[in-house]
């Protein structure tokens, strides 16, 4: 049976009538993934080394079991970014005269397949190979990186329930921000440690097979969670109705009080929360609220006098504006599918551009509130925030969207956003320079000349100047769009 279904992935794969162009973007991600697997194993040999050159002294042995706790964070967070769910493969199997207990040991074993699963084997075995195994002997080399390995794959199975149970909603965020925060943001703001205290429990694995047993149960344990998930939920009527119950009426009474425009923010929300391109787009924003706590709070860019570090500028600029500068670097490619729509309608394209305008606003003013606790560590941080913001909605929302215009490119909302460069072209690319670039351009010689806060007074004006001239500034966008029309219309027709 396993043979009969890999038989129709196949023919899945080879009946595609985009066969040729998976083809080579398999070959060409395949290649790339050898690359980073390669520099993983050579970390891998060198990391004694490595950790001694970092570290200065000590025994590399320990201070690695220490540090395993923040591999063990990373690989958290990059399968929460990174790892797929099989769910696509499994609605196209539910239909066949296959036991659906099957169907999923397949998926998840399949899911199994992947370069992550290998990442740690790569930079862990060669250390194992060269510290433990002369000092300590191939058992104590067989428990430690065993329970590395369980440990990894723990976290595979535990992100295959996490991501299908909690992907998109408000309780799956609060959860990833809690492992970050008490996990790296303990360590970093000195609450604790939890390298010293993980760390005694695979210095453990060197001596004994407890720890090994116990990450392989809670490993079993995992896939068995999402094992019993998938089945619970594995009928094709629950999965459409899970989709339809989670995001509906999820729309803002608040956008109404702005006519059409604040319909078209309405619709635009709708769209960002049903697609998944756009709702990693709206988590990201989230996490780069922390984005502060790794400059305000570190020594390193502490000034003297009073002032601040140039660097701030930068942190202010994509705390309150990174749902702006990601979601608005694509601004029509949203709409690539129904830009006829709009375009076929008296004043539709007016109404469009300017709900986009009136939703990125708004999430940039969210992020700003959100961003206020940072007060904690000293008023500067809240009038850094607050010029950087008016700034950005002021100055910078303009310029992406002009850049945005410069031929966008349709694409497909249900794809995911990692690894997914539809609709990016060389203006996306280079839309960097102006936003980051901009601010410094204007902040930079009043900082050098007067003081840091004569330059941020002067950011904060101009963003209210853009605000008072926002009509006249967003008219250059919309004429842009309407001359043309066309054109982008033309574009979005092309096939992806």
């Amino acid at each position: 049976m396993i043979f009969e279904l890999i038989r129709l992935q196949f023919l899945k794969s080879l009946r595609s009538t985009s066969f040729a162009k998976s083809i080579l973007i398999t070959l060409f991600l395949g290649f790339l993934a050898l690359l980073l697997l390669s520099y993983v194993l050579i970390a891998g040999i060198f990391l004694e080394k490595i950790i001694l050159a970092m570290t200065g002294e000590g025994d590399a042995l320990t201070l690695l079991n220490q540090g395993l706790i923040f591999f063990f964070l990373m690989e958290f967070m990059y399968r929460y970014f990174l790892q797929t769910l099989p769910v696509i493969d499994l609605e196209s199997l539910l239909h066949l005269p296959i036991g659906k207990r099957k169907i999923i040991h397949m998926l998840l074993v399949r899911s199994f397949i992947s370069p992550i699963s290998i990442i740690a084997i790569l930079l862990f075995l060669p250390f194992g190979i060269q510290v433990i195994l002369p000092e300590m002997g191939a058992a104590s080399l067989v428990f430690w990186i065993g329970t590395i390995l369980t440990t990894s794959w723990f976290l595979h199975w535990l992100m295959l329930w996490f991501k299908q149970r909690f992907e998109d909603s408000l309780t799956g965020v609060l959860i990833v921000f809690a492992v970050l925060l008490l996990g790296g943001g303990s360590t970093y703001l000195g609450w604790f440690n939890v390298g010293e205290i993980t760390g005694p429990f695979y210095s453990l694995s060197l001596s004994s097979p407890i720890p090994l047993l116990i990450m392989g149960v809670l490993m079993v344990v995992s896939y068995y969670l999402a094992y019993s998930y998938y089945l619970k939920n594995a009928y094709l009527e629950d999965l459409a109705k899970e989709e339809e119950a989670r995001f509906v009426n999820k729309s803002f009474g608040f956008f109404s009080r702005f006519g059409l425009a604040g319909e078209m923010a309405n619709l635009e929300w709708m769209l960002i929360i049903r697609h998944k391109k756009s709702r990693t787009f709206l988590m990201l924003s989230a996490f780069f609220l922390l984005y502060g706590l790794i400059f305000y709070t570190n020594p390193q860019y502490q000034t003297e006098g009073g002032g601040f570090s140039f660097i701030f500028i930068f942190v202010g600029v994509f705390i309150t504006g990174i749902f702006m500068i990601q979601y608005g670097q694509l601004f029509l490619s949203w709409n690539s599918g129904n830009f006829d729509f709009f375009l076929n309608h008296k004043e539709g394209i007016e109404a469009l551009v300017k709900g986009k305008y009136l939703l990125l606003i708004c999430v940039s003013f969210l992020c700003f509130m959100l961003s206020v606790p940072y007060v904690y560590f000293g008023w500067k941080f809240l009038l850094i925030h607050l010029a950087t913001w008016l700034f950005n909605i002021g100055i910078s929302i303009h310029v992406i969207i002009y850049l945005a215009l410069w031929k966008p490119k349709p694409m497909d909302l249900n794809k995911g956003a990692m690894f997914n460069y539809e609709g990016v072209g060389a203006a996306q690319f280079l839309m960097i320079i102006p936003i980051v670039g901009l601010p410094y351009l204007i902040y930079s010689p009043l900082a050098i000349y007067f003081n840091e806060y004569v330059g941020l007074a002067t950011l904060g004006v101009l963003g209210v100047a853009g605000l008072l001239a926002f009509k006249k500034l967003a008219a250059i966008n919309i004429r842009r769009i309407l001359t043309n029309k066309y054109e982008i219309s033309s574009s979005f027709r092309q096939e992806l």
